[in-house]
């Protein structure tokens, strides 16, 4: 100690109260044991930390500075990550035409709040599985509750928000990019069992065919590993990272009618480029590629539909034909307002426009409830609200039992039509947490809360504010495939 500099006195001042103003912003006093190690590092030098840098092998040296310096990059990476901001890539539509697939995004931990790592020993930059080894990229021990450091905000209405999937916390792993694992288990048994009149049974009765039918579906699942592949739980923090926008906050009461969102019984602004599936006829030709660049409709999207559906095209007022008796070209293609009215306004090219109907909506959540819902006319539905109290009944029980049971811990049971929440009957239930509900702007291509209910706070991941890269896939380097009017865009100038 006698041996050490001013300098290195004064850096290990810094890096020390630089060191515990963090410990006190994420409130972890458990890093207190990192503070001698800084304190060795500067000034008593117990450890040799650079030992490498003396060996008389320079072989020994030239990969040890290499293997210092990644060590270095990658705990660097991991707490920026972790704590700051971290890198997200748009893979789907279903924000289109606000974010598109190709937008590189700089995500804000920050804006909300960073959370404190529910699996703290993980790999930087890999979510849940480590490329080429295709295993887990995170140690499952320690896992630590939910806490969250303060932040410059909250959660806004129109928020575009990241956050990890709610439904993700168990995954078929050949079906994890398909659909979510309950899901999985209500169609896996639905294939086998008999169908039941809902109509015909009381809400009792109805649940009790909903928990069989997920009870039998995921004997199914488990039970067929070649299918479905092997079935693993994820921590809060390794769920696949999802983004979409925030329509309704915590003690809303929202509800969907013809498509448009209505909270606290007050019609919600609609993102400006808010998409619907339509049907597209046209008079006889094609729709051609510039028209489509035009109206910003990718190739994915454009779907040109067979003559195998002529009968159910015909049965929605498709009639137009050609020549040869057969029904003129039909598109089923996403669409904004501007984009629906240049295709309607295009008489020569296009005979008649009709929205995708309902019946193509699927299963809404709560998947355990029966309704007439559907995902233009969903609801009401109230948005659980930290310290707020509902009364539990049998019409509103399958809306509320994952938060209660999946996302804050306790244990539910239904015995005699009554209700029992930790061995204690009782008919109220007091929320932990904010929860808040996600849509995307391409509604009818959105897995949304219409599908999987609720997003907890401590999934809340942080708040998308750039794009600092944009790719058209369907475009080639030297024909646009760099979308330049997207670089460096605020996502805040995204409405």
């Amino acid at each position: 100690m006698r041996q050490a500099t001013r300098k290195q006195w004064v850096n290990c001042g810094i890096v020390t109260v630089l060191y515990l103003l963090f410990l006190i912003w994420v409130s972890s006093w458990l890093g207190l044991i990192i503070v001698p190690l800084i304190f060795d590092a500067y000034i008593t030098k117990f450890i040799p930390w650079g030992f490498w840098r003396t060996s008389k092998n320079k072989a020994i040296r030239s990969v040890m500075s290499w293997v210092d310096a990644i060590v270095f990059a990658l705990v660097a990476v991991y707490f920026v990550n972790i704590y700051f901001f971290q890198n997200y890539q748009i893979p789907s539509s279903s924000l289109e035409k606000s974010l598109l697939v190709g937008d590189f995004l700089f995500v804000s931990k920050m804006s909300y709040g960073p959370r404190v790592p529910n699996t703290p020993l993980s790999m930087p930059l890999a979510q849940h599985t480590l490329p080429v080894f295709n295993c887990k990229s995170y140690i499952e021990f320690p896992q630590w509750g939910y806490k969250r450091a303060p932040g410059f905000g909250k959660v806004e209405r129109n928020d575009i928000v990241v956050f990890n999937f709610p439904a993700g916390d168990t995954v078929a792993i050949k079906y994890q990019q398909v659909t979510d694992f309950y899901t999985l288990c209500y169609d896996a048994a639905k294939r086998t069992s008999p169908s039941v009149d809902m109509d015909s049974l009381t809400r009792e009765q109805q649940k009790t065919a909903f928990d069989f039918y997920y009870a039998e579906g995921r004997k199914l699942v488990l039970s067929n590993q070649t299918e479905f592949g092997d079935i693993v739980v994820r921590p809060v923090d390794r769920r696949e990272n999802y983004v979409k926008r925030c329509i309704g906050l915590p003690g809303d009461n929202l509800k969907i009618v013809n498509g448009q969102v209505y909270i606290n019984n007050v019609p919600s602004k609609n993102p400006e480029n808010m998409q619907m599936n339509y049907y597209v006829q046209t008079t006889g030709s094609y729709i051609p590629d510039d028209l489509f660049r035009e109206l910003g409709i990718s190739l994915d999207d454009q779907a040109l539909l067979t003559n195998d559906m002529d009968n159910e095209l015909s049965r929605l007022g498709f009639t137009s034909t050609n020549s040869q008796g057969k029904l003129n070209p039909v598109y089923h293609l996403p669409l904004t307002k501007s984009a629906y009215q240049a295709l309607l306004g295009n008489k020569k090219l296009i005979a008649k426009i009709k929205m995708e109907p309902e019946d193509k909506s699927g299963q809404l959540y709560p998947l355990n409830l029966y309704t007439k819902w559907d995902r233009n006319n969903y609801g009401p539905i109230w948005i659980p609200k930290k310290g707020a109290t509902i009364k539990l009944t049998a019409e509103n029980l399958p809306i509320y039992e994952r938060p209660i049971r999946a996302y804050e811990g306790n244990s539910l049971e239904v015995k005699g039509g009554k209700i029992y929440i930790n061995g204690k009957q009782t008919n109220s239930y007091t929320f932990k947490m904010d929860y808040y509900w996600m849509m995307g702007d391409n509604r009818h291509n959105s897995a949304d809360s219409r599908y999987w209910g609720f997003v907890p706070e401590d999934h809340v991941v942080g708040k998308p504010i750039l794009v600092w890269l944009s790719l058209d896939k369907d475009r080639g380097w030297f024909s646009g495939k760099i979308r330049w009017n997207r670089l460096f865009k605020l996502v805040d100038n995204i409405k």
